[in-house]
C-alpha cells in the first residue's frame, strides 16, 4: 500500500512539475502579442449549480528537489463532478508563479477563459491541453494578478462552450491569502535512494 501511494505520489510530483514553468520561461514576447481576436458569443449565463469548497494548500517534496506548492480551490457541481479548480502552483526556487485552471471539456477553445479579480481589468489564460474529462489553460502569473487575489473578495470566471455562450462563475478569495502564506494542510514528501 505504501508502495502505490509513493508510486502515485511520484506521478503527480512529475505531472505537476511538467505543468510547471522553469524560472524564467514564458512564452516569446511575438506569440503573447500574437492573442486571438474576441469572439462574439450569442449569449450569456451564470453557472450558479457550482459549489466551491475551501482553499487548501498542498506540498511535494521530492528527495533534493525544491518544494512544489500548489494552493488551489476546486468548485463541483451537484452530481460531484469537478466543474472548474484554480491553482496557484509556486515553487521555492522560482521568481515566477504558475496560475492554472481545470475545466470541463466542450469550451470553445479558440477563446482563453478570462478571469478579472473584483471587476478589475480583465486577463487571459490560453488552454494548454485537453484530456478526455477536462482542459487545463495555464500561464505564468504576473505578481500583480497574485496581489489583487491576495486583497480581492471574488475571482470571476468567464468560459466560452462550444455554443457561444459566455458562461461567467464567481470564485471565493476570502481565504486565498491566508492559506497561500499559511502553513500546507498537506505535504507530500519522497525520498530517493540511489
Amino acid at each position: 500500500m505504501t508502495n502505490a501511494r509513493n508510486g502515485l505520489a511520484s506521478l503527480l510530483l512529475i505531472a505537476i512539475a511538467a505543468a510547471t514553468a522553469a524560472p524564467g520561461h514564458a512564452a516569446p514576447k511575438g506569440a503573447q502579442a500574437e492573442r486571438p481576436a474576441e469572439v462574439a458569443t450569442r449569449g450569456q449565463r451564470e453557472a450558479k449549480d457550482i459549489s466551491y469548497g475551501g482553499w487548501q494548500k498542498l506540498c511535494f517534496k521530492a528527495g533534493g528537489a525544491p518544494t512544489l506548492c500548489r494552493t488551489s480551490i476546486t468548485g463541483q457541481f451537484a452530481t460531484g463532478q469537478t466543474a472548474v479548480r484554480v491553482d496557484l502552483i509556486e515553487r521555492e526556487d522560482a521568481a515566477a508563479a504558475r496560475l492554472q485552471l481545470f475545466v470541463p471539456v466542450g469550451m470553445y477553445l479558440q477563446q482563453s477563459p478570462r478571469l478579472s479579480v473584483d471587476q478589475g481589468a480583465p486577463f487571459r489564460l490560453p488552454y494548454t491541453w485537453c484530456l478526455t474529462n477536462l482542459c487545463i489553460a495555464a500561464d505564468v502569473a504576473a505578481p500583480k494578478i497574485i496581489r489583487e487575489m491576495e486583497s480581492g473578495k471574488t475571482l470571476t470566471l468567464e468560459l466560452v462552450d462550444s455554443n457561444l455562450l459566455a458562461m461567467t462563475t464567481s470564485i471565493p478569495l476570502a481565504q486565498f491569502a491566508t492559506v497561500r502564506k499559511g502553513t500546507p494542510a498537506r505535504t507530500l514528501e519522497q525520498d530517493i535512494d540511489e
